[in-house]
């Protein structure tokens, strides 16, 4: 029930402005896949493509092996979900999961107990005779979900379906089409801004800058181990600083900055480029006593309580900005504004990075 998904140095122009620059993507059979990037990026023009609603401008799109050129939406193995949905509210709920089935010329029987299946396979039973306007909005995206399953779709497109909903409800929305998505085996490939939601939903993340994919990896490997600043800011929070490498041993290389002399990990494929030091805020330690490496004098500036973590800014003496997280556990000694301290880090928890892939 589930294809594989292939772009091959896929491009498209919208006259001079190339909106996807030379995509290359294997998307397995029944993977949970995300693109995650900024609004603009180029996400939802891939979605449209692989669903046959804008074609590419170069490059090749397969599914289950087969190149789709010229194929329209209907004639693809896919299911679009929208932003807004796009239910019938004229129409009682089973009759919009089973549109698709009645355009197809199923009979009303097999179309109703197709879509009562379906209200219980997303935890809807008993709503088949309810309207679009007595659902809760996490109702209607599983309604949208039963719907776009009905046709029996091999890959199911959702681009940004959770966007509307408030925070708990998202969070909630997110463990139900896990959920979904592991009970049906289709193909999910899923379009967001929302770096949460591609950690926590997805086997593995496509982050995107500019029209060009700047890393695909499993959610810990795209958190952990950032190929370059873009990446390494827009997937989570850090403290950079600016300086210049020295010599690379064993895989480190010294980093001097206005703040000190800092030491880091450093890829092969950074050696020789302008690189930033990025070190994550949970990283960042708060001493009384200077460390042996790594460490700068800071006076804490401000502390925010942010429920399981307390965020501490702190100054050093340049200016610069420095935020560590100390976790809520009861145990913690949270620092008043004015204590003067001495932020470090491990080097192994720092990486000197090269700015995005960009076009050249």
């Amino acid at each position: 029930m589930s294809a594989a998904i292939e772009l091959d140095n896929v491009c498209c122009d919208f006259g001079t402005f190339r909106a996807v620059d030379n995509a290359n993507v294997a998307i397995k059979p029944g993977e949970f896949f995300s693109f995650l990037g900024p609004s603009g990026c180029g996400k939802t023009t891939i979605l449209r493509m692989i669903s046959g609603f804008i074609e590419p401008t170069g490059g090749v799109i397969r599914i289950g092996g087969q190149d789709v050129k010229g194929k329209r939406p209907n004639q693809r193995p896919t299911a679009l979900i929208f932003q807004n949905l796009a239910l019938f509210p004229l129409m009682p709920i089973w009759e919009n999961i089973s549109f698709g089935l009645e355009v197809r010329g199923v009979d009303k029987a097999a179309r109703r107990a197709k879509a009562e299946e379906l209200l219980r396979l997303v935890d809807l039973p008993g709503a088949a005779d309810k309207m679009v306007s007595q659902l809760s909005g996490g109702q209607k995206q599983r309604v949208a979900i039963a719907r776009a399953l009905a046709v029996e779709p091999s890959v199911m497109l959702l681009d940004e379906p959770l966007s509307a909903l408030d925070l708990k409800l998202r969070q909630h929305m997110r463990a139900e089409l896990r959920a979904i998505q592991k009970r049906t085996g289709v193909t999910f490939i899923y379009i967001t801004h929302d770096q949460g939601e591609a950690l926590a939903m997805s086997d593995r993340v496509g982050v995107m800058s500019q029209g060009r994919i700047q890393q695909i990896a499993d959610p810990r490997e795209i958190y952990n181990n950032p190929v370059n600043g873009f990446v390494a800011s827009f997937v989570g929070e850090n403290n950079i600083f600016e300086g210049t490498p020295g010599p690379v041993a064993d895989g480190f290389a010294g980093f001097d900055t206005p703040e000190g002399r800092f030491r880091a990990r450093i890829a092969p494929e950074a050696v020789g480029k302008p690189v930033k030091l990025y070190v994550r805020p949970e990283h960042t330690v708060l001493t009384t006593a200077p460390g042996t490496e790594n460490s700068v004098p800071v006076t804490v500036t401000e502390v925010s309580f942010e429920g399981a973590f307390i965020s501490v800014l702190s100054e050093t003496e340049t200016g610069k900005s420095v935020v560590a997280e100390i976790r809520n556990d009861g145990a913690a000694t949270v620092p008043q504004i004015g204590t003067q301290l001495h932020a470090g880090f491990a080097a192994e928890r720092a990486a000197l990075l090269p700015d995005a892939n960009v076009r050249g």
